[in-house]
């Protein structure tokens, strides 16, 4: 029997990402500016990345958060389906809303939840809805993968229905508006990773924008190829802007492009655009079922089980869809 995972290691685990997230960049996208350094040729956005470097090497030395703007914390929690978190779901949640608290407390977090009317503070990143948890499910697995996000509430993202007529063309055109007015408006800290939800209805279409920017490590492409060619198009695209890093000039608007797609409906191609800016937080412990945490900072969400495309679950294609 699958031991049960103790609700104080999952509270620790939520803690120590919360930490690390705020004050450690990850290793996949420091590479990418990095290798944009050696790209750029406008004088001012060069200047912009190697004080980024900088920044984040002060921000490790020091033990404090990278950004002023600590933004706002959330949680994506993939559990597997023989995990057993101590006192279920509520304990685990509970856990969760313990940490942001002490997070905010301790490391120290910017308090930046407020009542949207009464503009009230509870102090502490947790209130109504807040913070967000969103699930996924993993089969065979019986660990817990605890991900904080901490990514600025106000700009970076848009939204357009588009319709099939549209097509590619379509695509491209929205993306480069998003761009070109986040950039000129300073709307988003670039250079950004780019998350783009293509489908699903509206909500859904939001949501899985925002994970392709915030949980896929910069270079990683998409299973489809015909996705992925779209992701390296886009990703060009989007550096010919002559918007460099922080809206200078330049070629550094996009250090990685990311496409989630999720069927739709049959008249219309609903289109997201998220842009998860220069301190791209996150953070991602696994507690094991032995109460082993180990930390990594590529989420690992987009399995094969969470992008399945059929009624049921197999671990291996069968011999009918072999043949197909």
């Amino acid at each position: 029997m699958t031991s049960t995972i103790a609700t104080r290691t999952i509270e620790a685990a939520a803690f120590e990402v919360m930490r690390r997230a705020a004050i450690e960049i990850p290793e996949d996208y420091e590479r990418g500016i990095r290798a944009m350094i050696d790209r750029e040729t406008g004088e001012l956005s060069a200047f912009v990345l190697e004080a980024m470097l900088e920044n984040w090497q002060a921000a490790r030395e020091d033990g404090r958060p990278m950004c002023a703007d600590t933004g706002l914390p959330r949680f994506y929690v993939k559990l597997g389906n023989e995990a057993r978190p101590e006192g279920g779901m509520i304990a685990l949640e509970a856990a969760l809303r313990r940490a942001t608290a002490e997070a905010t407390r301790a490391i120290p977090l910017r308090p930046n939840r407020v009542h949207p009317l009464s503009r009230q503070d509870n102090n502490n990143n947790v209130g109504m809805f807040a913070p967000e948890i969103d699930y996924s499910f993993e089969p065979d697995a019986d660990w817990i993968d605890i991900t904080t996000v901490h990514k600025g509430g106000l700009f970076g993202t848009d939204y357009r229905m588009l319709f099939p007529g549209d097509g590619i063309d379509g695509i491209k055109r929205f993306f480069l508006d998003v761009l070109y007015a986040f950039g000129k408006r300073g709307l988003a800290c670039q250079p950004a990773i780019v998350g783009i939800g293509l489908g699903g209805s509206k909500d859904t279409c939001m949501v899985l924008g925002k994970q392709a920017a915030c949980l896929r490590p910069v270079g990683s492409r998409h299973p489809d190829t015909e996705i992925a060619a779209l992701e390296e198009e886009l990703l060009a695209l989007g550096n010919e802007t002559g918007l460099g890093a922080m809206g200078f000039t330049g070629t550094s608007t996009v250090v990685s492009c990311h496409i989630e797609v999720g069927y739709t409906h049959t008249g219309g191609s609903p289109m997201s655009v998220h842009c998860f800016c220069l301190s791209s937080r996150r953070a991602t412990a696994r507690i094991h079922a032995d109460g082993r945490i180990t930390y990594r900072s590529d989420p690992q969400w987009f399995t094969p089980y969470l992008r399945r495309n059929t009624v049921t679950w197999e671990s291996a294609p069968t011999a009918l869809e072999k043949s197909d």
